[in-house]
């Protein structure tokens, strides 16, 4: 009799949790410094989980690019006199409330 498949365990369909197993806290915690040994496992303090993603950089692809055609369609500089304005961040919308 074979197993059904959705009693498998395999690492296809695995997401990121947000929500971490006591034993995980702890080793987390432990990592970190917070966790003692005299401690108690119950009612241990909510730790935020983050899945951080890296994202491919560019740029040096399009500086690459712009060595080859340097004389052809080089961006104009600003003037000795004259500094680049920070872009401007957009603001937060406020949330609406119930």
């Amino acid at each position: 009799m074979s197993q059904h498949s959705s009693l498998k365990a395999s690492g296809f369909g695995v997401r990121h949790r947000n929500v971490l197993k006591r034993f995980e806290r702890i080793k987390k915690m432990k990592m970190d410094g917070q966790w003692e040994d005299t401690m108690s496992p119950f009612g241990l303090p909510k730790i935020k989980s983050l899945k951080l993603k890296v994202r491919k950089v560019k740029e040096a692809k399009a500086e690459g690019a712009a060595a080859g055609t340097a004389g052809a369609a080089a961006p104009a500089a600003p003037a000795a006199g004259q500094a680049k304005a920070p872009a401007a961040k957009p603001e937060a919308k406020p949330k609406a409330g119930k």
